[in-house]
């Protein structure tokens, strides 16, 4: 087990930590839908509305197969399936999420547009031209050979096919105070700045069609998901479910970072030329 999959795996259990906390707030499996699940499930800053931007990017279609490259839980790879009707394949280093990702889609009726499977995604044993589309959502983060990713993504697209990166960048504050969601310290958090991610990209042979700086509303997301848990509570199934106790911690930090333009997220979608 490397160290990355070793910090996002927990002690087990986190389909019955999941289906415990449904439970307990009143929500019947059968009638999930993967908006339901947003909190726990999309936890990458600004949620399911990021989401929702990389489906306008991607111009996505019924028809379309998508690759999420670090699937996580798959809750975007849900959010795809439902809002556009497509099919998508997650690959994540960790095999407890794939198997959660795999159950959560069972819950909500996605099961039959989405499946998940363990693998290394600058390495995912896919043919070439596979997919018509591809994503990453706050994966590269913690992959230190950021050229093999890209270029893996690069590789499985067909010819004209989208691919959108979403992550945490290296901001122009300083350096990252940890811990933060996806690391406990320096040792396995690897941020490209801006420049980095535009050189990276055409390295590896994608034309960037935009790029989108949401740093400042991210914030303001945060802001406002602080005052809504102090106004109502904390939704039934939260982040913290599989980042434990130091998950308060991580957001205190998260906050302070881009408060202080330590960290900045960004969104690029990019073409693979025909």
């Amino acid at each position: 087990m490397t160290e990355v999959s070793r910090f996002y795996s927990g002690s087990g259990g986190l389909v019955e930590a999941i289906s415990s906390a449904l439970d307990a707030a009143g929500l019947d499996r059968e009638a999930l839908r993967p908006v339901d699940l947003a909190p726990v499930d999309e936890f990458h800053i600004r949620g399911r509305a990021a989401t929702l931007e990389i489906i306008e990017a991607l111009g996505l279609s019924a028809n379309s197969h998508v690759l999420d490259l670090g699937s996580g839980l798959g809750g975007p790879a849900r959010t795809l399936a439902e809002v556009t009707g497509c099919t998508v394949t997650g690959v994540d280093l960790t095999s407890e999420f794939c198997e959660v990702a795999t159950a959560l889609s069972e819950w909500t009726g996605v099961s039959d547009r989405t499946r998940f499977h363990v693998g290394d995604a600058t390495d995912t044993s896919l043919p070439d031209g596979a997919v018509d589309a591809a994503l990453t959502v706050h994966v590269a983060m913690n992959i230190p050979d950021k050229a093999a990713l890209y270029a893996e993504a690069f590789r499985v697209l067909e010819p004209g096919g989208r691919f959108v990166a979403y992550d945490v960048l290296q901001g122009e504050g300083g350096d990252v105070k940890y811990p933060v969601p996806w690391a406990n310290d320096s040792s396995t958090s690897f941020l490209a700045t801006p420049e980095d991610m535009r050189e990276l990209l055409h390295e590896a042979g994608f034309e960037v069609i935009s790029e989108v700086d949401s740093s400042d509303e991210s914030l303001v997301w945060f802001q406002q998901m602080r005052a809504r848990i102090e106004r109502d509570g904390p939704p039934p199934v939260t982040f913290s479910a599989f980042l434990g106790d130091a998950f308060g911690q991580m957001a205190a930090n998260q906050v302070a970072n881009l408060a202080e333009r330590r960290i900045r997220t960004v969104m690029f979608a990019c073409s693979r030329p025909l």
